[in-house]
């Protein structure tokens, strides 16, 4: 007989209503970040819907990146209110999430099975979370102001594994050669890390001690305070007054003594009183110190005009790179195929899975291989190889007026030389 009466099953998820448990709401969801709680609520929504669901299908519901849905899932994990599971267990980046019911798990009511699942993805051997890898590559992004990409993602993770770096000091690293040496290439940036990490500076605190041993400015203004008497760390605002004298007036440390060694006559000799001797100094010789006899600008305006250099040269790398682009859509294709490759290169790394250097390998040789292809495309158009490089005026120091081993750099010289022309040029135009 023919149903003469029936309801059509509607399809629509919007005309659903989703059950979330109150345990989830009152004692998780507080306190964890808000994208997390988002992948959580559709991944509970498309599962009673019974629709199919994957990590991709999540991350494009909600318009966010894949690999922040599968930090969604480490973390939940962490919470033990979802579980792993693995169809190869030696891939740990392919998994299915099962998601507990949150008043079983709280009542002892979850079979020994699956709790014995929760406990052991608890103790996979990961090296470090998925989220401080992430929160490490957003913050060097910050301090560098460029995109990660081809293969420093990997080459920073390589630090952590091959020196024993934790994300806190790799920030530190580049921040402190972005800051100080005005260098952010990675070569660089490695030689720091591996000499902290051999001196078991792992964290900011023992890092900021050592600089403060080391670091050159600091030992200047220990010499100073010390050629007035004073056997103590400096102020701030004795640092704000000193840099200027370094920075400002372009003034060497032996000359700022020589300004000091004029107090030995006053019963209370102190910063102000140098700060006088000195400004007087300057205003009565221009920006030129006295007894310097080197041809053209002081230190300061030289470190202005490296700034100078190194912007034009990126400035003209990055004008580049757009026209080409624009002529050669594939590039812009292969180049961020590369940055994807460099990224992936670090999920597995983090993952520890047995077979990672194996899948790394494999990764590298295709990226060898897009290298490759875009080096065909730039020379089959009479374009060198290299023309989306910057160009630096000196490949040494890239600019900056230092080379790798924080050693003044060869090409200082030239520069300083050049300095008064370009100067001059600015005053015209």
């Amino acid at each position: 007989m023919n149903k003469s009466i029936y309801r059509k099953q509607a399809k629509e998820a919007f005309l659903f209503d989703t059950k979330v448990e109150n345990l989830f709401i009152s004692e998780y969801m507080v306190t964890a970040p808000g994208e997390f709680v988002k992948v959580y609520l559709t991944a509970l929504m498309l599962a009673d819907l019974q629709e199919p669901v994957t990590h991709e299908g999540i991350a494009r519901r909600l318009g966010i990146p894949e690999e922040e849905v599968l930090r969604a899932w480490t973390y939940w994990e962490g919470m033990g209110i979802v579980a792993k599971h693995y169809p190869d267990p030696e891939d740990r980046l392919r998994y299915e999430v099962e998601l507990i019911h949150i008043r079983e798990l709280v009542y002892g009511k979850i079979p020994k099975r699956r709790k014995g699942a929760v406990e052991e993805s608890r103790k996979a051997p990961l090296r470090l979370e998925d989220k401080a890898i992430r929160d490490m590559y957003a913050t060097i992004e910050k301090v560098t102001g460029r995109l990660l990409g081809g293969k420093e993602p990997a080459e920073i993770m390589s630090w952590i594994t091959d020196y024993g770096a934790t994300p806190e000091m790799i920030v530190y690293a580049y921040s402190f050669c972005v800051r100080t040496r005005k260098k952010d290439n990675p070569r660089y940036v490695g030689t720091v890390v591996r000499e902290w990490a051999e001196k078991g500076l792992l964290d900011g605190e023992k890092i900021e001690k050592h600089l403060e041993e080391v670091d050159n400015r600091h030992y200047i203004y220990k010499r100073i305070l010390k050629a007035l008497g004073f056997l103590r760390n400096a102020t701030e605002e004795e640092r704000r007054l000193m840099d200027s004298w370094l920075d400002e007036m372009g003034f060497t440390l032996d000359k700022i003594l020589d300004a000091c060694s004029k107090t030995s006559g006053i019963p209370n000799p102190n910063m102000n009183y140098v700060n006088k001797i000195l400004r007087n100094w300057h205003e009565g010789t221009g920006s030129k110190q006295e007894g310097d006899t080197r041809k053209g600008g002081t230190v300061p305006s030289v470190f202005r005009y490296y700034d100078y250099l190194r912007e034009e040269a990126e400035r003209q790398a990055s004008d580049r790179r757009n026209r080409v682009y624009r002529e050669f859509p594939r590039i812009r294709e292969i180049d961020e195929e590369l940055r994807k490759h460099g990224m992936e290169v670090s999920r597995i790394m983090v993952s520890g899975a047995t077979n990672a250097p194996e899948r790394i390998r494999d990764l590298k040789r295709r990226a060898d291989g897009l290298g490759e292809e875009k080096a065909m495309i730039l020379t089959d158009n009479n374009l060198d190889k290299d023309y989306l490089e910057v160009v630096y005026a000196c490949s040494e120091c890239r600019d900056t007026g230092t080379n790798d081993m924080g050693e003044r750099c060869s090409c200082f010289s030239k520069r300083l030389g050049e300095v008064d022309e370009w100067q001059k040029k600015i005053k015209e135009s």
